[in-house]
């Protein structure tokens, strides 16, 4: 099992062309990994938990086709949950969001978390 994923971690679009930040939005209340706030498989939704990953190269996109293949801005279009989830973790009865997690995006890209976004500190 992966790390649980926090916000402020990185992912990154098979198609994009950038890493991206991920953005949990509290749901029943807010939940802490690390200090910071922990994600769930529910935190999919386009533009809010997932911004655009620069430019998107998917030959699937309508943009990109109109563009005879150039790249064109991204913009991410999920619209099932992160898979698979953590099957032991739950933040308000919705499975934690981990980093082995995927998203796929309409237009073909899968999307991975790239860093979790917590970071181990040493006390002295």
């Amino acid at each position: 099992m992966g790390q649980n994923v926090t916000q402020g971690a990185m992912m990154m679009c098979s198609f994009g062309v950038a890493p991206s930040s991920f953005m949990p939005i509290p749901k029943g209340g807010i939940v802490n990994a690390g200090g910071a706030m922990a994600g769930t498989v529910m935190d999919f939704i386009p533009i809010a938990n997932i911004p655009p990953f620069g430019m998107c190269t998917s030959p699937s996109n309508p943009t990109v086709i109109a563009a005879l293949g150039s790249p064109m801005p991204c913009v991410p279009v999920t619209v099932a949950p992160w898979v698979p989830g953590a099957v032991a973790v739950k933040i308000n009865n919705m499975a934690a969001l981990t980093s082995d997690c995927k998203c796929v995006c309409t237009w073909g890209g899968q999307i991975s978390i790239t860093f979790p976004g917590q970071v181990a500190v040493e006390s002295t």
